[in-house]
This record gives structure tokens, sequence and C-alpha cells, in this order.
């Protein structure tokens, strides 16, 4: 499931966390400071059960609260300038979370587990019942807490605002909910600040799940951002010499500043770098750093960086945390999302590599205004892309921004790569390992990675040889009868607008043809190539005739 939205001015205050961060509390003390409504989910459900909580557990089972907690926690919801302190585990539901994120401000309340461990206990002991909390009716609480928290951490990133409970006094966790609030709320309220608050949505595959966050400025925020999301420990930044002069040492200051160690390994820039022989040097340095199975990589840098860290996260010690900071546009809206990381093999691209998600996603749209202007214009191509085989809604906004987004303007330019990547997200929801509808995010692809290939890596951005990739396979379209004229002048106008190219010249035609032979699409020896017959409409086809691709390739590859 992919969650999305614009964040917004809401009329409630929701706060959410684990059992004993102090949520009830907190929320009465906010509540007489703003003169709101509280509401306490869990005492709510007691009220209407007649039973207490350990008592539905006991008698009823977990299923019954979680049913009595929804309801509750909708007929709160549907009131105004209300603080709602929820259960702990309120926010596993889906509809819980995003019932939430539509009317409430929310606020996440965090401690660490030996903290909630302790206050458990102070509280069993105070407490009049001779009921025993759930979380303490077990062999070992604390490593109970542990696991439960660890498996809830990812559903918080859901929050507009973190505050770390540990060491502050109940007026103090007051106070920074009602000013996360309303620095929330302002930035929300005036729309020429909206980039800032930027969008975030979840991504769901059948084996994982974790956030992604798009916005204007969010690189501060990486270190809590990871920490949301149980991350802690050790960290080693993966980057290229060009992202990490501009960008490596802000990074290292920040997850300094939020209690992580942190290493920087640094590799040359270029989609030459992405090979076996670099992994195995990254391989080595983190053997020299005695980097550890709980410790965690950060690519920094565009999608190379990211498909090579990502692949060592994968098989360093079996499998290493991760978090992707994409900071090229091409990455931001589709290499970062999905978990696809791989090194090239000399005779084709992404030959060698796995499906391995990060934790999280931080794309800092600012970062773009130091990308190189040519790096630029190639990641438009993959944004186009996913307008014209997903959303023709989206097409019209490039067709309408172009001037805008060439430009970077940040209110525009932040809604087109958050619109482009929770596309992405979607499909990859729907087809974590490609297996199906994923294969659609190769239209242009086909073509583009030959066109790489035969060229050795050397000649193209990889946004330049999609570009041209889709104008050959909308010709394609259009020579077998399933697409009109008008879609294809549509799409070359629009590449045209964003100053991507439409054909190319100096690449020897038998070389893409070889390469083509060794596309990771090939099945049964058949090339299967991803068409269009429409804005949107999408087919698969393996028996299109080899002239009909010559043809094509000398329209768009000129002698």
């Amino acid at each position: 499931m992919v969650i999305m939205g614009r964040r917004k001015a809401n009329s409630n205050i929701a706060l959410i966390g684990f059992s004993a961060t102090g949520k009830s509390s907190v929320a009465r003390e906010v509540a007489e400071r703003l003169s709101w409504e509280f509401v306490d989910t869990d005492d709510e459900v007691a009220k209407i059960s007649g039973k207490s909580i350990p008592e539905i557990f006991e008698q009823n089972g977990e299923s019954e609260f979680r049913k009595l907690e929804r309801k509750v926690l909708n007929q709160a919801c549907a009131r105004d300038k209300v603080v709602i302190a929820t259960g702990g585990g309120a926010i596993i539901d889906p509809a819980n979370r995003e019932l939430l994120r539509q009317t409430s401000t929310v606020i996440c309340l965090e401690a660490e587990p030996e903290t909630i461990y302790r206050r458990l206990l102070q509280d069993s002991l105070y407490s009049s019942s001779s009921m025993v909390r759930p979380l303490l009716a077990v062999n070992n609480p604390l490593e109970r807490i542990k696991q439960l928290k660890a498996q809830r951490q990812s559903y918080y990133s859901i929050a507009d605002w973190t505050i770390h409970t540990d060491s502050l006094s109940l007026a103090e966790v007051g106070r920074e909910v009602i000013e996360g609030w309303q620095i929330v709320n302002q930035g929300a309220s005036n729309d020429s600040r909206f980039a800032e608050t930027g969008f975030t949505f979840q991504v769901r595959t059948s084996t994982d799940h974790y956030p992604v966050f798009v916005g204007w400025g969010l690189l501060r925020g990486l270190g809590q951002r990871m920490k949301q999301v149980g991350l802690s420990g050790s960290t080693t930044i993966i980057s290229d010499e060009s992202v990490f002069s501009s960008y490596g040492e802000e990074v290292s200051k920040i997850l300094k500043k939020a209690g992580f160690r942190v290493d920087c390994c640094v590799v040359p820039p270029g989609e030459a770098t992405k090979n076996i022989g670099q992994a195995v040097k990254i391989y080595d340095f983190l053997i020299e750093h005695r980097v550890e199975r709980g410790d965690t990589i950060v690519a920094l840098g565009g999608g190379m960086v990211g498909d090579l860290a990502g692949f060592v996260a994968a098989t360093f010690l079996r499998g290493l945390a991760w978090v992707q900071v994409p900071t090229s546009l091409m990455a931001m809206v589709d290499a970062s999302i999905g978990g696809k990381v791989a090194v090239d093999h000399p005779r084709g691209k992404n030959l060698i590599g796995a499906f391995y998600q990060p934790r999280l996603v931080l794309a800092d749209v600012q970062t773009l205004t130091t990308l190189p202007q040519r790096e630029l214009i190639s990641g438009w191509a993959e944004v186009i892309k996913h307008a014209l085989i997903l959303d023709s809604n989206l097409l019209s906004f490039l067709e309408d921004n172009a001037e805008k987004l060439s430009k970077l303007i940040p209110n525009a330019t932040t809604r087109a790569v958050a619109w482009s990547a929770s596309l992405k997200a979607k499909i990859v929801a729907e087809d974590e390992k490609e297996t199906g509808k994923r294969i659609i995010l190769n239209y242009g692809h086909t073509i583009a990675h030959a066109l790489e290939a035969a060229t050795k890596y050397n000649q193209f951005l990889h946004g330049e040889a999609v570009a041209v990739g889709m104008m050959g396979e909308a010709k394609l379209s259009q020579r077998l009868g399933l697409l009109s004229c008008e879609v294809v002048e549509r799409q070359e106008s629009l590449l045209q607008r964003f100053n991507l190219p439409v054909s190319c010249s100096g690449v020897d035609l038998s070389d893409v043809l070889a390469a083509m032979k060794l596309d990771k699409k090939v099945h049964s020896k058949a090339l299967r190539w991803v068409l269009l017959e429409d804005i949107t409409k999408v087919m698969i086809r393996s028996d299109v005739p080899r002239q009909d691709v010559l043809d094509v390739l000398r329209e768009v590859i000129k002698s």
C-alpha cells in the first residue's frame, strides 16, 4: 500500500508512540493548555466495554480490543480541537494510520526500551489493579518491549513531529508538542512553504515496508528520521567524490548530532564505478572499520551510488540495514525506490544484483540545485516515463509546468518529484520482484540499456538513453499499428521541452543489437518489449519482427 498526501492544517492533535511514552499524561496537559478536549482511546475502550484493558486482552483477546479501539478512534477523529492519546498499537492498523494523517497533526512520543520498561514497572507498583500489564506478563519483558518496538518503528514515521521523552518532564514534553503542532501547521497553512513540509508515503511490499520522505530542505532531519525507524549505532556513508564534496560534511555532522558514529567511504563518480571490483574495495573498507551486522549504510548520491551501496548492503555480512539519500532527480523518482540493487557487468547493465529494500528513503529536493544541468535534465526522462505509462494527470502537469520545473521552482518541483516517486512506489508494492506489472517501468529501457552497454557507459547519461529509447519504442508501437502519431508527437514534444534527446549518433548499430540479446527482459530467447497503445495503456510483446526493430533503430540512431 502507498499512502501519499500533502501536509495540511488539521483540526486535531494525535499522539502516537509505544506504551509508557507518556501519551495520556501529555495529551491531557496539552488539551488543558490549548483549552481543547482530551480523549484517551484506551479509556474510551474501557468505558464502552465495561472492562479494563488487561481484562479485555485476557477474556476477549487482542482482536476484540483492536475492534473497539478502531471504533473510538473514528469517533474522536470526527470531532474538532481534540487532543487524542492513542493506544500503543493503534498505528498497526493501516486504516487508523490513514485516518490520523487525514484528520490530525500526528506527533510521536519516543523513549528507549529501558525507559519504557522502567516506567511500566513503576506504574504497576502504584496501580490499584491486581492485574499485570500485558507487556509485563511475559518471561522477559524488556526483550519483548524491544521486539515489539522494532516491529512497530516504521509505522511511527507517519508522524509530523517526533519528541524523545526519556529525559524530559511532563511540562517540557507538553511545550514541545505545542511547538511542533504550531510549526507543522504554520508550514502547512502557508502555501509558499509547502515544499518544506513536503510529502510522505509508505512503500509496502510482500516482504517489507518503509517510508519515503520528499520535500525541500529535509536533509537536516535525516538523523531523526533514521532513529524513528529504529536505527542506531554506527553508520557508513557511501558517496561519490562529487556529491561528498557538496554534502558529505553536512550529512556527517547531522548524523553525529543525532548520536550516530560515522565513517565515510568515497568512490569515483560515474557509471563506470558501479562494478564488482569497486564493491570489493568497499567490502575491504567495511572490514577494516569493523562494521557489524547491526550497523547501517547510508547511500548518499545518485542512482549509481544507490545501486552500488545497496548491493554492498545486501551482500556484506548477509545483509546490513541501509538508507537511501538520493541527490539526483533520477534517483529520487526511480532508483531509490523499490530495492533493486546491482552492479554492472562489462557485457550488460545491472546483471549482478538483488532485490533488497532500504529502511527509509529521504529525498531533499533542494539538493537538485547543486546538480550539474546535464544530470538534472537527464532525470526528467524518468518523470516523463512515469507520466506516460501510469498517470495522464501527471503528464498534463509536466506539460503545464515545464518552465517552472526546468528552473526548479520549489513547490512545483517538489510536487512533481513526490508524484513521480509515489507512482514508482505503487508499482513496487504490487510487484516487488519484477515478475509481473513492474516490467512496464522498463518502457524505453530496452533500447536505453543497449545504448549504454554498446558505448561502455561512457557516452550517455541514463536519462538521455531512456529518452532516446522511449522515442524508439513509441515509434515501434506506431509501426506495429498500436499507437497514434498524435501520442508519438506529444511524447516527442515534451521530451524536447525538457531539452532531452529524441535521437542520437555515433553508436554502432551492431553493438546495440548484441547488447539487446543480454537484456534482463529476454525470456525463452525472445526479447520482451514494453510498448504503448495510448497514454497509460501499456502492453508487453515478445513477437516484434526483427525488421521493424532494425528500421526503428535506424530512425533514432543516426549514422
